[in-house]
């Protein structure tokens, strides 16, 4: 709503204070002299004529609006405006209450901002995942079906492969090849081919040392295999040498302890 300036509003005062000044002056001479037209005829001249002609000066919907805003400022009801009519009858327009305004930001938002966080001061409440289970019920019931397996998968074998005990050793009679238990059959095949001190005593201890350092050596926390490469190749060159050592001397090795091909002569192994 836009309200009238301070001087207009003194303006349309003073004018309309002159106007019933005015107005009375005029209705006292006609009263004296008494050569009114409508007194003659036993009416009364209307006062508000001369004083619509002294307010025509400000428009009427503006001192309406200037009534209103007071009137609003000051807590109170709309101000009622009374305004002549042609006819002479007096017609009473009220001023219809203005919304109360809503304060809105640049662009016409009325969201407000509140502060600003700086980036990563909030605290992160995600869970880190991590790489362990308990011992129960995770590790126990693995291994234990593991172990069921294991014990089926003998049962079965037992069934079709017959394993009898053999007859009494005979001290005047060595078998041939001689062989040890298929766990030291590694061991024997080094003999073959080194010295007994080489093969008995340093290569093995060799490869027990190096077993018992290398946690030391690698001292990487990650339990990854692929943050582990160091420690996984030295265990799997380790197992293959061995499991090859095991292999030659089970399937390809004859009579006398030579090299043969078992598809070719015979196979010299007794489960």
């Amino acid at each position: 709503m836009t309200e009238i300036p301070e001087h207009l509003r003194k303006r349309a005062e003073e004018a309309r204070a002159k106007a019933a000044a005015a107005a009375g002056a005029d209705a006292g001479s006609t009263a004296a002299v008494g050569s009114s037209p409508a007194e003659g005829a036993g009416g009364e001249a209307p006062e508000g004529a001369s004083g619509t002609e002294a307010e025509s000066k400000i428009p009427a919907h503006l001192l309406e609006r200037s009534k209103a805003a007071k009137a609003k400022a000051e807590g109170g009801e709309p101000a009622s405006t009374e305004v002549a009519t042609a006819g002479g009858a007096v017609a009473t327009a009220t001023a219809p209450a203005a919304a109360a305004p809503v304060a809105t930001g640049p662009g016409g938002h009325t969201q407000r901002l509140l502060t600003v966080v700086k980036s990563g001061s909030i605290q992160d409440v995600k869970a880190t995942p991590q790489d362990k289970v308990h011992v129960w019920p995770h590790l126990l019931v693995v291994e234990f079906v593991a172990a069921l397996a294991c014990t089926a998968f003998l049962l079965v074998f037992s069934v079709f492969v017959n394993a009898p005990l053999l007859e009494l050793a005979n001290v005047n009679q060595t078998p041939n090849p001689s062989k040890a238990p298929w766990y030291f059959l590694g061991l024997q095949e080094l003999l073959k081919w080194y010295h007994p001190m080489v093969a008995g005593v340093m290569l093995p201890g060799m490869g027990l040392v190096g077993l018992i350092l290398a946690p030391y050596i690698d001292r990487n926390p990650s339990n990854k295999p692929e943050d582990r490469k160091f420690a996984i190749s030295l265990m799997t060159m380790f197992l293959m040498y061995w499991a090859v050592l095991v292999m030659i001397g089970t399937f390809f090795r004859g009579p006398g302890f030579n090299f043969i091909f078992p598809w070719n002569v015979d196979l010299f192994v007794e489960l």
